[in-house]
């Protein structure tokens, strides 16, 4: 399910600081613009409310879970909820462990070779590349070299549609969008726009 909403879109929306009662229309306009992960950080306002509210309403093709789950008891908080993918800063493998052990979908977070095979070896859906500040394509063609050639590498932090190319030459499967698309404080039409900027730029590479 996972593999097929990245194959339709291999963008991730993350709604860093988004409230319950505004979490469907913006959901609901990243839908209509192409989006299939739809991920909630547990740091936002009542996030596991958005996270029942999303797991509710979305279409059976789109995947909503929490994003910044640092432990076992957040990935059973956000099972209980509704999610149905685990994406986190790091590479906590008891985390993942737990993850696919509920049959979730898991995403961890890695900034080196090191964390990104431990990850894989726990289960790994996806690897995170986080923070892509860090993690510079340079670098990043430099993991995709050793890892797995299935294995998607998600950069996220910092992204824009304008440096998306750079990291997609040098491996990228696809991006974690953060602040540059959505931002506590912007409406469902600002978000929307902001995603079509985002799927045009991807779908010109």
């Amino acid at each position: 399910m996972l593999d097929a909403a990245l194959k339709h879109l291999p963008l991730v929306a993350i709604l860093r600081g988004v409230k319950p009662e505004e979490v469907e229309a913006i959901a609901d306009a990243l839908y209509v613009e192409g989006f299939r992960v739809i991920e909630v950080p547990l740091n936002s306002p009542n996030a596991l409310d958005s996270i029942a509210r999303l797991a509710r309403r979305m279409p059976a093709d789109a995947v909503v879970g929490a994003g910044t789950v640092l432990s076992v008891q957040a990935v059973a908080d956000v099972e209980a909820a509704g999610g149905k993918v685990i994406v986190m800063p790091h590479a906590d493998v008891a985390v993942i462990r737990d993850a696919k052990a509920r049959g979730l979908f898991c995403v961890p977070g890695a900034a080196t070779p090191t964390e990104a095979f431990a990850a894989v070896n726990a289960g790994a859906d996806a690897v995170k590349l986080f923070p892509a500040e860090l993690v510079t394509p340079s670098v990043m063609k430099a993991m995709r070299a050793v890892l797995p050639r299935e294995l998607r590498l998600l950069p996220v932090g910092g992204i824009t549609p304008d440096t998306m190319a750079v990291f997609k030459n040098a491996g990228a499967s696809g991006f974690g969008l953060g602040s540059a698309l959505y931002a506590p404080g912007l409406s469902a039409a600002q978000v929307a726009e902001r995603a079509r900027a985002f799927v045009q730029a991807w779908r010109a590479l």
